[in-house]
Parts: structure tokens; C-alpha cells; sequence
């Protein structure tokens, strides 16, 4: 993947985008980081991803960055399809990676300690 093409799916976009970016990834992100978890060593960044961009202290643009990227994760379809393990996922790490490094400031010890808790449950469930 190259930057123009990682920087074109992390587009936050209109508020409506947002919106149904939002419902998508509350809707599929668990469901699918418990399926891929043991897969995927981005799954505590994931997480801590999904609870920044749940938190309503995250700016508008960073929360639209991340739904992006974490939209992207949930797609049933990608550049580089999951179901080739080892490298099916790097793209979302890409993807996820150019997401994290654009919202550093944003991003808390507090989303990685509930990613962290969250994680323990779904290894249990």
C-alpha cells in the first residue's frame, strides 16, 4: 500500500460519513477482532483505537481518522484479503498504524487499559 492510498482511506469525511462509519464499527468491530485476535498483533492498538474513537473527548477530525481505519479493518473485503494470515492483515496494520501515528495526542493510557480489560473478556468468552 502507498501513502496516497492510506491517506485517501483515512479521510474522516462529512459528518453523516462519520455517522455510519460509527454505527458500522460498534456494530463489527468486536465480533470481528474476537474472531481475527489470535491472528492479528495489532489487536490491543485495534482496541485502544475503538476506545478513543468512542470517547467524546476525542476532536472531531481524530475520531473521524480512526473510524476510518477501523472502518477498514471491519471490511469483509480489502487490498489484501484476510484470509491469508500472515500477510492478510498487513494492510490493516498499515492502515491502522498511519491512523495511530496521525492521532498520537489523542490516544490515552486510559483506551489502552480498557483495550487491555476488553481483551482479557473476549480470550474468555
Amino acid at each position: 500500500m502507498d501513502d496516497v492510498k492510506i491517506g485517501e482511506i483515512l479521510l474522516p469525511g462529512e459528518p453523516d460519513t462519520q455517522e455510519k462509519r460509527e454505527h458500522d464499527v460498534r456494530a463489527k468491530f468486536w465480533p470481528k477482532l474476537k474472531r481475527v485476535m489470535s491472528k492479528v498483533p495489532f489487536a490491543r492498538d485495534a482496541a485502544a483505537a475503538y476506545y478513543c474513537a468512542m470517547d467524546r473527548e476525542t476532536p472531531l477530525r481524530a475520531k473521524g481518522i480512526l473510524l476510518a481505519a477501523l472502518g477498514y479493518f471491519i471490511l469483509p473485503v480489502d487490498v489484501v484479503p484476510d484470509i491469508f494470515v500472515v500477510v492478510g492483515f498487513t494492510d490493516d496494520i498499515a492502515v491502522l498504524t498511519a491512523a495511530l501515528a496521525m492521532i498520537r495526542a489523542h490516544i490515552k493510557m486510559e483506551h489502552y487499559e480498557a483495550a487491555d480489560a476488553a481483551i482479557e473478556r473476549l480470550k474468555t468468552e
